[in-house]
């Protein structure tokens, strides 16, 4: 297989794999957001998984250190072995470090590479507000900088880079809606996004991807969190 050949890496859902035609793309920027317990770390992990199943090595930056080998072997049982072994793993510590992270991405990856995960992107940058609230708007203006850097190095490098994000209430509306953090800047630099919401039946979580590549409307499907992974849950059963 040649570097050049993978253009989309597949979530396994077949819905959204089909509405994104094939998946998520090479050289963009996607984001999943959604509350907690909504599959966002399991969907960045099987994507991962499908990445290692072409070929090629995923940078998994995991931020709330909430990366599961035994998840991991769970979704990649068919290849033990081969697929833990095309994933490096980095835990940065705080904000500063993931800055330095972010600017020195290149000099982590090669031609071997397709995939850069960011789980999750706005945690650091929520704890460095916490203890520095006076200095808010510097720490956005950095995110927002690395952001930029993301969706370059995806561009130039031929890589997806994948984020994951957790939300907050938004109280103007009824009912509750809820947003990721720092929307804006996240939203402004995504090419895809992915919102995961829960529903009143466990495991199941209603996903909408409300911007693509395609310029399609948004499209909805329900996904199931099982043991195996997160895969397709039909409305109608």
């Amino acid at each position: 297989m040649t570097c050049v050949s993978l253009q989309k890496i597949p979530t396994d859902s077949r819905a959204i794999d089909e509405f994104l035609k094939g998946g998520i793309p090479v050289e963009s920027v996607t984001l999943i957001y959604g509350e907690a317990e909504t599959g966002k770390t399991t969907l960045a992990i099987q994507c991962t998984a499908n990445c290692a199943r072409q070929g090629y090595k995923t940078l998994y930056v995991d931020s709330d250190q909430t990366f599961s080998a035994q998840r991991l072997s769970q979704i990649a049982s068919d290849q033990p072995k081969e697929i833990p072994e095309k994933i490096i793993l980095i835990r940065p510590n705080d904000f500063r470090e993931q800055t330095t992270l972010t600017d020195q991405l290149t000099d982590y990856i090669n031609k071997n590479f397709r995939l850069v995960v960011f789980d999750t992107v706005t945690s650091l940058y929520r704890l460095r507000i916490a203890e520095l609230p006076s200095r808010t708007f510097e720490f956005n203006r950095e995110l927002n900088r690395q952001l930029a850097v993301l969706a370059q190095v995806a561009r130039t490098q031929k890589i997806a880079v994948l984020l994951t994000s957790q939300v907050h209430s938004v109280l103007n509306d009824t009912p509750v809606s809820v947003e990721p953090v720092a929307t804006r800047v996240l939203k402004f630099w995504a090419d895809t996004i992915i919102a995961m919401k829960p529903t009143e039946t466990p495991q199941i979580i209603h996903a909408t991807v409300e911007k693509s590549p395609t310029k399609l409307p948004t499209m909805t499907c329900n996904l199931r969190i099982e043991e195996t992974g997160i895969h397709d849950y039909p409305t109608h059963r």
